[in-house]
């Protein structure tokens, strides 16, 4: 096991039992010798508290949304529309947290959505989030965007639960090739994110002109595969053939980058990540070498494309035999829809607010989806979530398993790997002290009656 991981509990019903005692406990007792939590256990604190660890890009990138964020303000405040209604004496002396969920008991509700890019937060990025989400028996999923290759986070943390979100790309090559590992990785099930066909207008990123795919950034899952490390070497070939007068087509060059310091830093991280694709551990010679800068191309020419469609996800049929969950459903019809093409989950997430402004906020639409769909395939839930409160009120609504995505990124920012397990953590006591002084006592007997619309 490597080091820093942990075994997910053998008898996951079991290990959701206690969960508030046990982490008021740690707290209480650690503050006896003037030990505070790594992590401020109040969500306004915790984002502030990332502000001042993150650089301006990092925070800009992972707390910002669309446009002027009205779908971010949106996500939360749909909230504020319920409320939990207590029923005193009840005998809830034993709680349990845990859940069906793709065949498996899992020890609690919550999932870690796929947060791309995480080398912002932390150097051990996707490594630390998948050892404190084993620690905890939390299944994670894997970004498309990670920073480390699928096969070195199943390395990292290999008794974890893990997903893996395709972002459907402009080859099918390449598409087929990423499901075939994260299946031969370990993946318990395929994300499809549907939402991400053309990149968000992001206000913040744009105002820091800063997108972090141009430096490299978030994109080893691409590098590590064989089919986009020939798609680079047919992109540099075809190039240095144009350039020297040769007769195949090359892509458009891309236009000059005006020589600064910020330039150059750029210039060496691409070198430095394009390692793998020239094979060299000299500095030298992945500077000299096209391939690093062929492959930030490369991703940008294939990242997504706009044309994916219904009849595209019978593909994904045949390139896998793992679970298909679809990302990105906002409408009731598109919900049947997913039933219809024969899907195994469907996943309500408007990308936490990342790439509409003004779009329907998720939990409005949870309570008609869970209707409409009746209980034919897991249905989990993303957007607005933030605290134990959140994840009972979604439950309550109909979720299946409920995601967790840009709190524990500031965790990540804030602390590491311990970081990250502290706020999940914090959100699972909350959620089980949520349950029991409401007066329930399993998450899975939650529906409409523990809530007051107001």
């Amino acid at each position: 096991m490597a080091q820093g991981s942990a075994a997910p509990p053998d008898d996951p019903v079991a290990a959701s039992r206690g969960v508030s005692r046990r982490a008021q406990s740690e707290i209480y007792r650690a503050g006896i010798s003037g030990t505070r939590p790594r992590v401020p256990v109040d969500a306004d604190a915790l984002e502030a508290a990332a502000r001042k660890a993150l650089s301006a890009e990092a925070y800009a990138y992972i707390a910002g949304g669309a446009g002027a964020e009205r779908t971010v303000a949106a996500n939360r405040a749909a909230f504020e529309r319920w409320q939990v209604w207590p029923r005193p004496l009840r005998d809830v002396s034993s709680r349990d947290l845990s859940i069906d969920f793709l065949g498996v008991r899992r020890p609690t509700p919550l999932l870690l959505a796929p947060l791309g890019v995480m080398e912002l937060a932390h150097p051990a990025a996707d490594l630390a989030v998948a050892r404190a989400a084993a620690a905890l028996g939390v299944p994670c999923t894997l970004s498309n965007q990670a920073s480390v290759p699928m096969e070195k986070v199943r390395d990292a943390a290999p008794t974890g639960s893990r997903l893996f979100q395709l972002y459907w790309s402009a080859s099918d090559e390449l598409n087929a090739s990423l499901l075939r590992r994260a299946e031969a990785s370990g993946c318990e099930a395929i994300v499809v994110t549907l939402d991400t066909h053309l990149l968000g207008w992001r206000s913040r990123d744009l105002d820091l002109a800063y997108l972090p795919f141009t430096r490299a950034m978030g994109i080893a899952q691409y590098t590590s595969d064989p089919v986009f490390q020939q798609l680079v070497r047919e992109r540099s070939r075809s190039s240095a053939a144009a350039a020297n007068g040769g007769t195949d087509a090359a892509a458009p060059p891309a236009p000059p980058v005006r020589l600064t310091p910020k330039a150059v830093a750029a210039g060496v991280r691409i070198a430095r990540k394009g390692a793998v694709l020239t094979g060299s551990t000299s500095m030298r010679d992945n500077l000299r070498s096209p391939l690093p800068r062929a492959a930030v191309e490369t991703f940008l020419d294939v990242f997504s494309t706009p044309a994916l469609t219904w009849d595209d996800l019978a593909k994904a049929r045949q390139w896998t035999s793992l679970p298909i969950i679809l990302k990105g459903i906002v409408h009731p019809d598109d919900a049947i829809r997913a039933l219809d093409a024969g899907m195994d989950g469907i996943w309500i997430s408007n990308h936490g607010g990342r790439q509409i402004d003004q779009s329907v906020p998720t939990l409005e639409v949870l309570p008609t989806i869970v209707e409409r769909v009746a209980g034919r395939v897991p249905i989990v839930f993303d957007s607005g979530v933030r605290q134990g409160s959140d994840v009972f009120i979604a439950l309550a609504l109909g979720a299946t398993a409920v995601a967790l995505g840009r709190p524990y990124a500031y965790g990540l920012g804030i602390a590491g790997e311990a970081g990250v397990r502290e706020v999940v953590r914090n959100v699972l006591a909350e959620l089980d002290i949520t349950l029991g002084l409401s007066g329930n006592t399993s998450v899975t007997e939650l529906d409409r009656h523990a809530l007051r619309e107001v």
